[in-house]
């Protein structure tokens, strides 16, 4: 009798252990199975306390040149909640149409300023560009008078892509998060009442780095992605400018007007027409390496600061200073898609139009509008300069 009472409390306990575990294994697995959407809940919940936190931090440091809603305050600031700052396009058909058109424009100016084009070849490229030149401007009417009040508020329907405009290669985080870091202290120039400082602590700023990822992602969570509207558009207070130092051409404009002299002309872009005239400008290879270096300024006031992007010895954002020439001569011209091409024209329209030929290995982040910031003597003069460096 005690014997099977024995056995009995045996098998309960074994029963009950039995049963324990198979409840523990079913929890465990219920919380496996569980993981990955506890963990999404948690960082949708993390995401959500940054972009709360980034938006008071807006609204006391940044809604005094964005605007309260993040659409720009005109003189003050450009729209961060806008379809400009996150690039979207509302005619990429047109846009498109007009760059491959563009794009032949450039291939036939290049094929007319050859030698071995005929005269008759050359009048078919004039005629050619005048169709060009129609259809682009068609195209643009067609697009344009869809949002005329957007373009007369300044903003660029041909070039909708801010970091594009930029010559920013990184994700959009990296641009806000860079650019609250470090600040914007030249743009004095183009925003009147006030330029972009540093907000980081290590840059002297008043934010800590946790602080300046809340801010990026309260940004960012204005993204509209597909769902932008001409609303939206149409919405905005203030488009972003264009990075351009105008107050050292202003303050040459004035000490011209002031003595009757003559304001220099701009170079421009037309590189069948500057490879014409810069054959007879002797350039300055002395006052090449200064303006290169950034030790004088381009006859518009305009401080070029090449060797920002060019570094002497070691290649940097750009090819390296030291043997320009020589590669040019020894590499550059050799390659198929410049056939034809002479060194002097290979430098002159890297200049220029520096998105024609990219140098295998580097993206294009030179401004693209050196043709307004330097003449023909300061083209003929960087020209001069860089054929020194003829040795590797």
């Amino acid at each position: 009798m005690f014997e099977r009472m024995l056995v009995g409390r045996i098998e309960n306990r074994v029963t009950i252990g039995v049963l324990a575990f198979v409840g523990m294994m079913v929890l465990l697995g219920w919380a496996a199975i569980n993981e990955g959407g506890r963990m999404q809940a948690f960082t949708k919940m993390e995401e959500a306390r940054s972009i709360e936190q980034g938006a008071a931090l807006f609204s006391i440091n940044c809604s005094r040149c964005h605007g309260t809603d993040g659409r720009g305050l005109a003189g003050f600031g450009p729209g961060l909640n806008s379809p400009q700052f996150f690039g979207y396009d509302f005619f990429p058909e047109i846009t498109k149409q007009i760059n491959d058109l563009s794009a032949e424009k450039v291939g036939l100016n290049a094929e007319k300023s050859l030698s071995a084009t005929t005269p008759e070849r050359k009048t078919a490229i004039d005629a050619r560009l005048v169709e060009i030149d129609t259809q682009i401007a068609e195209l643009a009417t067609q697009r344009n008078g869809q949002i005329t009040a957007a373009v007369d508020n300044g903003y660029d329907p041909q070039r909708p892509i801010r970091l594009n405009n930029l010559g920013w290669v990184g994700t959009q985080e990296a641009l806000i998060v860079t650019t609250l870091i470090h600040g914007r202290p030249t743009s004095i120039n183009y925003w009147p009442n006030g330029a972009m400082p540093a907000w980081s602590q290590t840059a002297g700023g008043p934010l800590r780095m946790d602080q300046i990822q809340d801010l990026a992602r309260y940004v960012q969570n204005w993204n509209k992605g597909d769902a932008w509207t001409l609303d939206d558009l149409f919405a905005v207070k203030q488009f972003a400018k264009e990075p351009v130092d105008g107050a050292p051409l202003m303050a040459l404009i004035e000490q011209l007007q002031a003595s009757g002299g003559v304001i220099p002309e701009p170079v421009g872009t037309d590189i069948t027409a500057v490879i014409e005239q810069v054959a007879s400008v002797t350039g300055d290879p002395v006052r090449g390496d200064q303006l290169y270096h950034n030790q004088v300024q381009s006859q518009l006031g305009q401080a070029l600061a090449c060797n920002g992007c060019h570094q002497q010895d070691v290649n940097g954002t750009g090819p390296m200073t030291k043997g320009t020439f020589f590669r040019v001569q020894n590499e550059r011209v050799n390659d198929p898609l410049l056939k034809d091409y002479t060194p002097e024209h290979y430098l002159l329209e890297s200049i220029l139009m520096p998105g024609n030929y990219l140098v295998p290995g580097f993206q294009n982040a030179m401004l693209p509008n050196f043709g307004e910031r330097i003449t023909l003597q300061d083209l003929a003069d960087l020209i001069a300069y860089i054929k020194t460096m003829d040795t590797p």
